[in-house]
């Protein structure tokens, strides 16, 4: 520690204009929690339990699940802890901690995403090809490689945020520690780490998104060509569910990260729709009109049910 006024510790104060709506939001909240832990959970337990759905896409599906119960628990118990009365100090390493695994599972679901339209791009382009493109051996490799990625883009943005030195105020003006919130508190010069940020929080998803595009274009291409209505709208309702999960993923993104003109109660309300709705829906937007998925998940609750009355 250089001198006695180095931050050692941050206090959140949670999102802006809602001073008085503490138990509303606790409960609430707490309801998209509990509501996002129980559906990735039981979809994650359809796939394993489930041998017709030990598929490429599945297994992707699998860990996007695995994620969703992760993302939302990076700030999620914290803001609950605080919104039920408690302290709303955070320690320096726990900020940390917070924006590295904030931007570690973001990014690794974001090259999920490029993955899952480049496993569609193989399924419906290359249908006869698609269990040798996309083998046990490739479907790990490009499982373990988002989350290498993830890991890298994440240990680059924590490092050039929480090298600045920080001396000064220790207020945090949103609900967990994040970059654009910590720059603003940091005792230098931060304009060139807001450029580097920008560019590098933006240029990451751009690709990932320009890629999906790419996928998606061959496969409308593809599906255009085929001649039964029944083929073309059986092709069509199989990446319906990816398309609406993406831009759910995506409009969050630009709206928090790329905008010019920052708004913290804009920000922080996309945000939290970002880490409690969107995980919350995902299992939805891919069960409802999945035949598979629902046929294992009705086999799955019914043992729970009944599970209790064998014992």
């Amino acid at each position: 520690m250089r001198n006695a006024s180095v931050v050692t510790e941050f206090i959140l104060l949670g999102i802006p204009h809602t001073k008085d709506l503490g138990t509303m939001l606790f409960v609430l909240f707490l309801s998209f929690y509990i509501f996002t832990l129980m559906g990735n959970l039981l979809i994650l337990l359809a796939i394993v339990s489930s041998t017709a759905l030990h598929t490429p896409m599945y297994f992707f599906l699998s860990k996007l699940s695995l994620c969703d119960i992760f993302f939302p628990s990076v700030s999620s118990p914290k803001m609950l802890f605080y919104l039920s009365g408690n302290s709303r100090t955070i320690s320096y390493a726990g900020c940390a901690s917070q924006l590295f695994f904030y931007h570690f599972l973001g990014c690794t679901e974001c090259f999920l995403y490029t993955v899952m339209a480049y496993d569609r791009f193989v399924a419906i382009c290359h249908p006869l090809r698609y269990t040798i493109i996309m083998s046990h051996r490739v479907c790990v490799i490009l499982a373990l490689g988002t989350s290498v990625f993830g890991c890298i883009q994440a240990t680059f943005l924590t490092t050039l945020t929480f090298q600045l030195p920080y001396c000064g105020r220790n207020e945090v003006d949103y609900f967990f520690c994040d970059i654009p919130v910590m720059l603003k508190l940091a005792c230098a010069d931060t304009s060139a780490m807001e450029m580097v940020g920008f560019i590098s929080v933006g240029l990451m998803p751009l690709s990932c998104f320009l890629l999906i595009l790419t996928s998606y274009s061959c496969i409308v291409y593809s599906i255009l060509k085929i001649r039964s209505a029944e083929g073309r709208r059986h092709a069509f309702s199989t990446c319906s569910a990816h398309l609406t999960a993406i831009l759910l993923f995506y409009m969050p993104v630009v709206v928090i990260y790329l905008r010019p003109t920052p708004s913290p109660w804009l920000d922080a309300t996309v945000q939290v729709l970002n880490n409690l709705v969107t995980p919350m829906l995902n299992p939805l937007i891919y069960s409802l009109r999945n035949k598979e998925v629902k046929s294992s998940l009705k086999k799955v609750l019914h043992q729970l049910v009944f599970l209790p009355e064998k014992l």
